[in-house]
């Protein structure tokens, strides 16, 4: 036994040198994707009057009245350099670019200078000139020639100078001027939303550009127009090169946003292949030699703690058979090796983590044999739930299917470790737009979200095979998918019960200002207590508050109690969050509002089911008559720690006899 992990571990080791030799060249592509631009992934260069505004990138002024809006100009630049070619070879770089942009003019007629994106030398200075039509690119149009820089315009507004007497997208080199265009509709002025994509081929050094107004992602024959010139991009630009956007408005006004940015360059790490290969044959035999020497010593260390080992193995593997035991009757998520999500999320980077809550943390990942973008929560050792919460978990998702509901792709448990791997969504959760400024979200955005939880709550309730009670629903746990659809996720609290059996006594568990009253005096759950919760987040949803709020003064406040003394005092809609600016559908804004109060109701059996509150939302049903007084019952619910029972707190999670 000792031999084999002799050479098991002798094995790994020149796995790990030949991998590190082989990987580092590939830092010399160049990738990155933003679907959208928030403060928290944000990494760009904003210079001039660029700025982020709602997760997107104004190049220029967008907020203030429109006389000063005129005379703009902005930049967005990528803060990494691209290795365009390889100075030994010669050999250019292929890429690929793909942006969605909108642009806004005030009037809809005439436009500012229009925006570019540009390829310029690493390290060169971009103009601040407003003036031209330049496009904030270089800062004298009338001498064409003086900078290196390759560009794609998106001309709104022609100028007295340019040949080109129409709006148009152009392919400039080297000069303000286009070597090759297209005459485009201005149309776009109207905020329609615009996709591009720009691709070089370094074979055939083919520059093309493609550009469509049309609603699919895909580029579609006869939906979009393209151009294409032939350069040899190594003959024009130095090695090293920046890319980025910039714009600019001049004496007229017009607004330009991008919305998404994603790039990819080819790898020219092939040309000094050899050089690094031959650097590290002699590194590795240096750090070879002095493995071996170092191997004896760790060997002796290794049989000394041998039986030790034996032993904790043994436990491990008791518990991991235990609990295969309770999975092997489960469909649906498939098990992960410990090894494939330490790789998928960078051995749990820091720089790779979403989020942190009472059970652990959750990392981004990626899944190559799959494809496939992945969220991986890692439940806290230290917590004594875990293991439960755990398997409860994979027990009950597996056996639920619903649009509304996150999916569990996977799970994993090896010596201690327990694993849950999730799709991925890539607008994070509900909580992180409404109260922590991530991108704000529209009316429209928001009634959908909604509608969403309700109906993940009506499947779970009603619909499912087996009827769930969910016991944590809350905004942090409402995730929100690329099209901004609510998806339920976080069911380690959750548990099955009898569709006839009404409440249930359970140990207490889940957070402070979405727990049901009886729930928290009596620990009685059911599924009129799951709908209390959603009431509490449909009242955040359209107020934009937090269901505990702590002030100096008034200590901390319940969000429900403050919306039943505005509704008993007919001011219901001054709770509509000030964020939307009187931006939402009055109808529906007060259908949120009574619903929520409906589904927060002190009293259990006051309730509506989740089926009946989503009547309401959907206009299939009348607003209920809902009886005055209760903000005074509402203040009676307990919203922070008391003595009577004694809980224990993390991360705001309440657990009570579990």
């Amino acid at each position: 036994m000792a031999n084999y992990s002799f050479h098991a571990h002798h094995f790994h080791y020149f796995q790990y040198v030949f991998i590190f030799f082989h990987v580092l060249p590939s830092l010399n592509a160049l990738i990155f994707n933003y679907p959208n631009f928030s403060d928290s992934n944000l990494r760009l260069n904003l210079s001039g009057d660029a700025e982020i505004v709602r997760g997107k990138v104004a190049l220029t002024k967008c907020l203030a009245d429109e006389d000063s809006l005129n005379f703009s100009v902005g930049h967005a630049i990528y803060p990494k350099e691209m290795r365009l070619w390889d100075h030994v070879t010669g050999k250019a770089a292929d890429f690929v670019t793909n942006f969605s942009f909108k642009m806004w003019s005030l009037n809809q007629q005439d436009g500012g200078d229009g925006f570019a994106f540009f390829i310029a030398p690493n390290g060169s200075s971009i103009s601040d000139d407003v003036h031209d039509g330049c496009m904030g690119l270089i800062s004298n149009c009338s001498n064409f020639n003086t900078s290196k820089m390759v560009a794609v315009e998106f001309d709104t507004n022609p100028n007295k100078w340019d040949p080109i007497s129409n709006a148009h997208v152009g392919i400039n080199i080297n000069s303000i001027t286009s070597a090759a265009s297209l005459n485009w509709d201005t149309s776009m002025k109207k905020g329609s939303k615009g996709k591009v994509r720009i691709t070089y081929d370094s074979q055939t050094s083919n520059l093309s550009v493609f550009l469509t107004f049309h609603e699919s992602p895909n580029f579609i024959k006869g939906k979009n127009s393209s151009i294409s010139y032939q350069v040899n991009l190594s003959e024009v630009l130095p090695e090293k090169v920046t890319i980025g956007f910039s714009s600019a408005s001049s004496s007229l006004t017009e607004v330009y946003y991008i919305l998404s940015w994603e790039f990819n360059s080819t790898d020219l790490s092939s040309s000094n292949n050899r050089g690094v290969q031959h650097v590290g044959l002699i590194v590795a035999g240096i750090v070879g030699g002095f493995f071996v020497v170092v191997v004896g010593i760790i060997s002796i260390s290794v049989f000394s703690m041998r039986k030790i080992t034996q032993r904790e193995k043994k436990e491990d593997f008791e518990q991991d058979d235990s609990i295969d035991h309770e999975f092997e009757n489960e469909s649906g998520p498939r098990r992960f090796s410990y090894f494939e999500l330490v790789q998928a999320t960078d051995n749990f980077a820091d720089e790779r983590k979403l989020g942190e809550g009472g059970f652990g943390a959750v990392y981004r990942g990626f899944l190559p044999v799959l494809n496939l973008s992945i969220a991986v929560k890692r439940v806290s050792k230290i917590s004594n739930q875990g293991r439960k919460e755990y398997i409860s978990e994979v027990k009950i998702i597996s056996k639920l299917r619903h649009k509304n509901l996150v999916q569990l792709i996977g799970w994993c448990h090896k010596k201690g470790e327990f694993l849950l791997v999730y799709e991925l969504m890539r607008h994070g959760s509900l909580d992180s737009h409404l109260f922590r400024g991530q991108n704000l979200l529209s009316w429209p955005l928001r009634y959908k979200i909604a509608l969403g939880l309700a109906s993940a709550l009506l499947y779970l309730h009603e619909e499912s095979e087996q009827c769930v009670v969910h016991r944590d629903i809350k905004s942090s746990n409402v995730m929100l998918d690329s099209n901004f659809n609510a998806k339920l996720g976080d069911f380690g609290l959750a548990r099955f019960m009898n569709q006839e059996s009404g409440l249930e006594i359970t140990g207490l568990a889940g957070t402070l200002g979405y727990m049901a009253p009886e729930y928290i005096s009596t620990g009685q759950v059911g599924k009129r207590s799951d709908v209390f919760s959603f009431g509490v987040v449909a009242l955040e949803i359209a107020s934009g508050r937090r269901s505990i709020e702590t002030k100096r003064k008034e200590g901390h406040i319940s969000l429900t109690a403050q919306v039943w003394n505005l509704y008993e005092n007919g001011r219901l809609l001054e709770v509509a969050d000030e964020k939307l600016c009187m931006e939402f559908d009055m109808e529906q804004m007060m259908r949120l509002l009574i619903v929520g109060l409906w589904c927060a109701h002190p009293t259990h059996n006051l309730r509506p089911s989740i089926r009946q509150a989503l009547q309401v939302l959907n206009f299939e049903a009348p607003f209920p008559n809902l009886c005055k007084g209760m903000s005074a019952l509402s203040s009676d619910i307990p919203i922070s720690p008391s003595s009577s029972f004694k809980p224990v707190i993390s991360n705001s999670v309440v657990f009570i006899g579990r």
